[in-house]
């Protein structure tokens, strides 16, 4: 069956960076546009970033823009988040996405906590 497994959050000072690893598993991911969404306490989730299906064509919210790197190995079946300058409005639980199949199912990871603060 489909999995993705996030890891990488943690606690980070303002300033700071993380790098978030999303692992795929269950279906032909180098045929899969990826994506990292975010939700902060009390808001709802927001699209961060998404890679195409080789890694050339990456999109990404205004509020990341200039910070975050979205990246994916396709022989590792991994796709990456780098996060450089983190604010404290960066805290959110981050979850990786992938839209599968030709009625693009919706797949999501459990999450993981990113907490930015001093």
């Amino acid at each position: 069956q489909v999995q993705l497994v996030e890891s990488g959050g943690g606690l980070v000072q303002p300033g700071g960076s993380l790098r978030l690893s999303c692992a795929a598993s269950g279906f032909t991911f180098s045929s899969v546009a990826m994506s990292w969404y975010r939700q902060a306490p009390g808001k709802g989730r927001e699209l961060v970033a998404t890679t195409s299906t080789t890694g050339a064509g990456t999109n990404y919210a205004d509020s990341v823009k200039g910070r975050f790197t979205i990246s994916r190995d396709n022989a590792k079946n991994t796709v990456y988040l780098q996060m450089n300058s983190l604010k404290p409005e960066d805290t959110a639980v981050y979850y990786c996405y992938a839209g599968i199949g030709l009625r693009r199912l919706p797949y999501w990871g459990q999450g993981t906590q990113v907490t930015v603060s001093s």
